[in-house]
């Protein structure tokens, strides 16, 4: 039996790993950032991933730590990118999937300056809002909720355990 996880999606920028590691401590469970993770197992960051290996290379490693991830239980962030990925959006079925939804300004103003090859652009805002735009029907469709994110992190945690369905707080296998 897989542990249920409870599964921060969005834009960059949106809040996961820290609104991740907030809510984790508040259930008392672990916390994985799938990025993290990822660099973690390949001994790269993401950027060099991507210009080493491409982005199809990124995805089907990100896939396979994802569905890895998840089956420990506890809070996960994903990249923002993630459930773009079939695999990962069976993955996070079964789960509860919080999407932490920003509007495309608030999110850039976070990112800005930061070194993210999806926005490796002559116009790094307007690429951000076109990706979001574009991944946006994705995050609601396997979402199970859904919370603003444009706030201070204490509020967003408040607004993800208020919204979990039925009051449930998963916690990993080892609390």
């Amino acid at each position: 039996m897989t542990a249920r996880s409870v599964v921060l999606v969005g834009p960059m920028g949106s809040g996961k790993s820290t609104v991740g590691r907030a809510l984790a401590e508040a259930i008392g469970a672990t916390f994985i950032d799938t990025d993290a993770e990822i660099e973690r197992r390949c001994g790269k960051t993401i950027p060099e991933i991507f210009a080493t290996d491409g982005e199809t290379e990124f995805r089907r490693v990100e896939a396979t730590v994802v569905a890895d991830v998840l089956a420990g239980g506890g809070v996960v962030s994903l990249g923002g990118g993630a459930v773009m990925t079939e695999a990962v959006r069976a993955a996070v079925s079964g789960h509860d999937v919080v999407y932490l939804q920003i509007s495309a300004a608030a999110g850039f103003a976070r990112v800005a300056g930061s070194d993210r090859p999806l926005l490796a652009d002559a116009d790094p805002a307007a690429r951000y809002a076109e990706l979001l735009a574009r991944r946006e029907p994705t995050y609601r469709a396997v979402a199970t909720v859904v919370v603003d994110a444009d706030r201070d992190p204490a509020t967003v945690v408040e607004d993800v355990r208020v919204g979990l369905r039925d009051g449930r707080e998963p916690r990993s296998k080892n609390h």
